[in-house]
C-alpha cells in the first residue's frame, strides 16, 4: 500500500510539470573590442517578459552605450557611456535586438557580462494540464495545486538565487580587475620615483665630489 501511494504521488508530481510557468535564465561574458559594436537577437512572444541586466567587467572607463530595439525598429532604452544597467520589456512577437557600442573608443577593450530573464515563455499551441493526467479521487487529502505552488515557489526563489550569484561573480570580477589594475599602476609608479630618486642621488654626489675636487696644480 506505502509502495503503491509513493509511486501514485512521484508520479503525480511528474504530471505537475507540465504546469511549470515556463522562466529561462542565460547568462554570457563577452570581450568587446575598440571601436566596435556587438549586437544580439531574441525572439520572444507577445505578453512575455524580457528583462536584461549588464555590466562593464573591464576595460579603461567600464563604461559602453548600451540599446534594446523592438521587432518594428524602435528604440526602446538607450544607455550612453554607463558601467551597467537593468531594463525589462513587456514583448510582443518578433525578434528584439540589443547592441553592445563601444565606437567611441579607439584604444580600450571591453569585457561585457550581461544576463537575460524570459518569463512566460511557454511554448504556444501545448494546452497540456497536469490535471488532464490525474486519477480519479483525490491523492490521500492532498492538493496538488499547493504542490504546484509550492514547487513553483521554491523554482522562483531558486532562479532568484542563481541571478543574484552570477550578478555578485560579475561585481567581484569588476572589483578584482580594478584591483590589479591599482596594483599596476602603484608598482609602476614607484619604480619610476625610485629610478628618479638614484638618479638624482648619483647626480648629488657626482657635484660634491666636483667641488671638493683642487684642479689646481701646486708648484714646488
Amino acid at each position: 500500500m506505502a509502495m503503491w501511494w509513493l509511486s501514485l504521488c512521484v508520479c503525480g508530481l511528474a504530471r505537475v510539470s507540465f504546469g511549470f510557468s515556463q522562466s529561462f535564465d542565460s547568462d554570457f561574458t563577452f570581450t568587446l573590442p575598440a571601436g566596435r559594436k556587438e549586437c544580439f537577437y531574441q525572439t520572444m512572444k507577445k505578453d512575455a517578459t524580457l528583462e536584461i541586466e549588464y555590466q562593464v567587467i573591464d576595460g579603461a572607463g567600464l563604461d559602453v552605450n548600451f540599446y534594446i530595439s523592438s521587432p518594428n525598429g524602435n528604440i526602446l532604452y538607450f544607455d550612453q557611456r554607463k558601467s551597467d544597467g537593468v531594463h525589462s520589456i513587456e514583448t510582443e512577437n518578433g525578434d528584439y535586438m540589443f547592441c553592445f557600442d563601444n565606437s567611441f573608443s579607439s584604444i580600450s577593450e571591453k569585457i561585457v557580462f550581461f544576463e537575460l530573464i524570459l518569463d512566460n515563455m511557454e511554448p504556444e499551441g501545448d494546452s497540456t494540464k497536469w490535471n488532464d493526467f490525474l486519477p480519479g479521487g483525490e491523492l490521500l487529502d492532498m492538493k496538488l495545486e499547493d504542490i504546484l505552488e509550492t514547487i513553483n515557489s521554491v523554482k522562483g526563489r531558486l532562479s532568484k538565487s542563481n541571478q543574484i550569484q552570477g550578478l555578485l561573480r560579475a561585481y567581484e570580477a569588476r572589483d578584482r580587475n580594478l584591483q590589479e589594475g591599482n596594483y599596476d599602476r602603484v608598482n609602476f609608479w614607484s619604480m619610476v620615483n625610485l629610478s628618479v630618486m638614484l638618479i638624482v642621488s648619483c647626480l648629488q654626489v657626482y657635484m660634491l665630489k666636483n667641488l671638493f675636487n683642487d684642479k689646481k696644480r701646486s708648484r714646488t
